[in-house]
């Protein structure tokens, strides 16, 4: 592991002059809580604004993160560090308080997203190249484990496959599948070494989430329809496939975009899954995973996000139609508003008791505040290429 950052003990109070140019260091930290504040990815130019969502405004500017093209945060326990895993492999710790880096690792050639355990000890990161899982202390980045993806191809050589849908689960566990193998593994942590177990899953699992108790564990299929879901309360009764039929005998549009997982709507005792290639949300009664409805949007969806009281379900798009979102009702099931928030919309993230919803507009450079209740516009606010949006209450969240 290439460690690009020593940590940061203290702030210098001086101001250096070169020239004409003046930099001065950071003043000194105020005194706050980081329980309403987040990071948001600006990645294209390997940076994230730290904001403030009680009061709309951006705090401040973190430079030096990499490649940050499909980037996702974690955050410590006391939510005040954020963890931020770049596609280039980069691994970096930022003090939302001073804003700053303390800390980056490049862990691997080409990573995928992360998590951190449950108990707060331990940051793993899933990994196309190579493929496999790495894992961190969360205080020091220092290496705990790496597991390679290795599984048996159909020539019968060894092979290591990309990892995909790394979440915490329970019992101190991360949970990962394997894309080219067509597994699911999980790790104990509790364990030392951590114990590793495998399961067979259904083809080219693409992504991944696990319900908000942490019982069940379901990954998309790419490469046959249905999802594979494996009970993590019962996990010697295997992997099982759930909504087997959809999509048999039907022509599938071109995939622009994956649809995203992690943050599936999971409302009055029903899921609300984003269809692959298809122009519909998919619903399907949790209670035995038979599909109910499916129904029809403006375009592919990609996000499929439940307000924190399942009243509402938002979904934004792939290309070409992805500057819209649209509202879905989730007791009625039907769209309510259709709401533009600027060109290229990439996610969006509620604040922790949902009075409003963050949506990023990457070609227009903004991110967009909304009132959940009035559907109506708050602020917006500047951001350079945005994406991806955190809050800091995810840290006391299972799987995000």
């Amino acid at each position: 592991m290439k460690r690009l950052f020593a940590p940061i003990a203290l702030i210098i109070a001086a101001t250096v002059t070169t020239g004409c140019q003046s930099l001065s260091a950071p003043p000194p930290v105020e005194l706050r809580g980081t329980g309403d504040l987040g990071l948001i990815i600006e990645r294209a130019t390997g940076s994230v604004l730290v904001v403030d969502h009680s009061e709309h405004e951006i705090l401040g500017r973190v430079e030096g993160l990499g490649d940050l093209s499909h980037a996702s945060v974690v955050y410590s326990r006391d939510a005040r560090y954020g963890y931020v895993f770049g596609r280039d492999g980069g691994l970096t710790k930022v003090d939302l308080l001073t804003r700053t880096v303390t800390d980056r690792v490049i862990q691997s050639g080409n990573s995928i997203g992360g998590a951190i355990s449950q108990d707060g000890r331990y940051v793993a990161v899933s990994n196309y190249e190579p493929g496999g899982v790495n894992i961190f202390d969360s205080e020091t980045l220092d290496t705990v484990a790496e597991i390679p993806a290795f599984y048996t191809n159909a020539q019968g050589e060894k092979d290591q496959s990309k990892t995909v849908g790394l979440v915490d689960a329970p019992g101190n566990q991360f949970v990962f599948s394997l894309f080219e193998a067509g597994e699911i593994w999980t790790v104990d942590m509790y364990s030392n070494p951590p114990g590793i177990n495998r399961y067979q899953a259904g083809k080219e699992p693409y992504d991944a989430l696990i319900t908000p108790d942490g019982r069940f564990y379901i990954a998309g299929l790419f490469g046959e329809d249905g999802l594979s879901m494996m009970d993590l309360w019962e996990p010697e009764q295997g992997v099982q496939t759930i909504l087997p039929d959809y999509g048999k005998g039907e022509q599938r549009l071109p995939v622009y975009k994956m649809p995203h997982l992690e943050g599936w709507a999971i409302a009055d005792g029903y899921a609300f899954v984003p269809a692959v290639g298809r122009h519909e949300v998919l619903v399907a009664d949790m209670e035995d995973w038979s599909m109910v409805q499916r129904i029809p949007v403006q375009g592919q969806p990609v996000f499929v996000m439940a307000s924190p009281d399942n009243r509402q379900i938002w979904v934004s798009f792939a290309h070409p139609k992805n500057d819209v979102v649209q509202v879905i009702d989730s007791r009625t099931r039907e769209i309510i508003r259709t709401l533009e928030p600027g060109k290229s919309v990439l996610h969006m993230e509620f604040t922790p008791r949902g009075e409003e919803v963050w949506v990023s507009s990457r070609d227009s450079d903004r991110v967009t505040v909304y009132n959940t209740r009035t559907l109506e516009e708050l602020a917006t606010l500047p951001a350079q290429k945005p994406s991806g949006i955190f809050f800091t209450n995810r840290a006391h969240q299972l799987g995000l």
